[in-house]
């Protein structure tokens, strides 16, 4: 999946304009980072349009351990959104990531997240 098709769809998904979820985007994926292993960003990167590989190309090797809420206010603070806007989108985003990469890098990920994270990535198979 292209960039353009990524951003066109997590924003139909999120019901926002294609600006404010590119900002999401970047947010989610930066907050993503934080919270899964550096080895694991880098092979969820792998498989990520260009533009949004850099968000997970820095990440610690250590994931942060922080709970569902504390991931939508970051999103909301890095992406310039309101925190509606920041749950809203980042579940539109990490939707539209499941369809972007291999269901199993994106279960990879999935391993990496506490429960808690169902509401945000759906169930998971």
């Amino acid at each position: 999946m292209d960039y353009q098709t990524f951003t066109r769809t997590a924003a139909e998904r999120a019901g926002l304009p294609e600006p404010t979820v590119e900002r999401v985007e970047h947010a989610t994926l930066r907050t993503l980072g934080d919270r899964i292993s550096g080895g694991e960003a880098k092979d969820l990167a792998a498989q990520l349009p260009g533009p949004l590989k850099d968000d997970l190309q820095t990440v610690p090797e250590e994931a942060e351990p922080f709970d569902v809420d504390e991931f939508i206010r970051r999103v909301a603070e890095r992406g310039h959104v309101a925190p509606e806007e920041a749950r809203t989108g980042a579940v539109a985003v990490l939707t539209t990531v499941r369809e972007a990469v291999t269901p199993g890098e994106f279960d990879d990920v999935l391993s990496q997240l506490p429960q808690e994270y169902r509401e945000l990535v759906g169930p998971w198979a």
